[in-house]
């Protein structure tokens, strides 16, 4: 039972909140300094604490009812959507993109080692059993890599349709990786190993066959984007699970809230990175390139890319951490 002697201790904090959300109006947090908004936050996590404690109590459900409504109200000040202009979307893949990116990192080294886990695998089960490489790739492309040639070279004579061909499957797999976090970070998991496994087994082969130099020179153009953006949504995917598994302090819809919706950031930033990276695999990758000049295409990409994501002007809550 609820003690009258912790509702008046609480009780402060929560007309502290009420107060900050009707002085907020119709202007929104732009009216509120940074103590402001990190006391809004911080008031936030704890009434939600409070809102999972006073439940329990079947006699404080006046007061349930009463935090419900005031989480609520501040819910929606926090989340609210903004009216956004029709550049605004380069504001996004400029500044909050690569922000979003920088404050998740660890989920998506995570999809990076998932992977590399997965390639491991295949390659060191390849080498032990080669019978695996025709599992895996089927025997048409094995067949391919027995008489030491490329798969890609067809790519060459249809290079506009394949770029865009390309771009889809890329798009479809990466936001197939974003979403199977929804069943709990399994599918998620699954599909980065796997992804690594097909990989491993696909290195093994060209190993074997005394074809490495002619696979990395090919996947070092478009792969230096077409990776990381597969890592990116996944580790988007990990952090869609975390909000479902792991709410912590808030209630398990507005973690989602905050987790998916860095998430959801994280699968649209990738969409330019993808784009590039068809263009790339369609145009560059196949070409008759000397080998130096694709690694060195590769090269630059990987050095854009990093500074792109770091680049971005810090905000103050990074330039605190």
């Amino acid at each position: 039972m609820i003690s009258s002697r912790w509702i008046a201790k609480r009780k402060p904090y929560w007309d502290r909140l009420g107060l900050m959300v009707d002085k907020t109006g119709r202007r929104g947090l732009s009216v509120l300094s940074y103590s402001e908004l990190s006391e809004l936050g911080s008031l936030y996590r704890q009434i939600a604490a409070d809102l999972a404690t006073v439940r329990e109590d079947p006699l404080s459900r006046p007061w349930a009812d009463y935090l419900n409504q005031l989480l609520a109200r501040a819910h929606n000040l926090i989340y609210m959507g903004r009216r956004e202009r029709p550049w605004s979307i380069l504001g996004f893949y400029r500044h909050e993109f690569p922000r979003t990116f920088r404050r998740t990192w660890k989920y998506t080294a995570l999809a990076f080692m998932l992977f590399i886990a997965g390639a491991l695998a295949g390659f060191s089960a390849t080498l032990a059993d080669p019978s695996l490489q025709r599992f895996f790739l089927g025997p048409q492309m094995s067949a391919t890599i027995d008489r030491r040639e490329m798969w890609t070279h067809s790519v060459l004579t249809i290079k506009p349709l394949a770029s865009s061909a390309i771009m889809t499957n890329n798009l479809t797999v990466s936001f197939t990786l974003f979403a199977a976090g929804i069943l709990g970070g399994i599918g998620t998991v699954f599909l980065l190993a796997m992804n690594g496994v097909v990989i491993g087994v696909i290195a093994a082969a060209c190993w074997q066959a005394g074809m490495s130099l002619q696979l990395w020179s090919f996947v070092a153009p478009h792969g230096i984007l077409e990776l990381p953006a597969v890592f990116i949504a996944g580790g988007g995917g990990l952090l869609l699970a975390r909000g479902l598994l792991f709410p912590g302090e808030l209630p398990r819809r507005d973690s989602m809230t905050v987790y998916g919706g860095q998430g959801v950031r994280l699968a649209l930033g990738i969409i330019p990175l993808l784009l590039v990276a068809g263009v790339l695999e369609g145009f560059v990758s196949p070409s008759g390139l000397p080998v130096a000049a694709k690694f060195a295409c590769s090269a630059a990409a990987g050095v854009l890319l990093v500074l792109y994501l770091k680049s971005s002007r810090k905000s103050r809550v990074e330039s605190r951490e």
